[in-house]
Order: structure tokens, then C-alpha cells, then sequence
């Protein structure tokens, strides 16, 4: 699994709300459902990131 890092991000109210509603109406916390947000940007334009290798899976 990946590590996470922290960082503020500044979103104005309506946004958030929006974002908010959405992930309930998901049954995802809202950093959850901006995570996939993301994500699924990241996807659309092929720039998600690449899977690291772990080299002891390499036997």
C-alpha cells in the first residue's frame, strides 16, 4: 500500500458541500471521495501514477 501525505488544500464552501454530498450519497468520507476524484482524472488522462515494484516480490 502506498503512503499517504498530508497537505491543506483551500476549497471554497459551495465546492465542498457539493463534495461533501456527493461522498455521502457514495458512502465515502469526503477526503475518500476526493481521493477518487483524483483518481479518476488522473485515469481519464492517462497520467495516474505508476505502481512501485517491490523487490523482494521479484524471486
Amino acid at each position: 500500500m502506498s503512503k499517504k501525505k498530508a497537505f491543506a488544500l483551500r476549497i471554497n464552501e459551495e465546492m465542498l458541500k457539493a463534495i461533501e454530498k456527493w461522498a455521502a450519497d457514495e458512502f465515502r468520507s469526503t477526503n475518500g471521495q476526493i481521493e477518487w476524484m483524483l483518481m479518476q482524472y488522473l485515469k481519464e488522462y492517462n497520467r495516474q501514477p505508476k505502481p512501485k515494484t517491490n523487490k523482494n516480490d521479484e524471486k
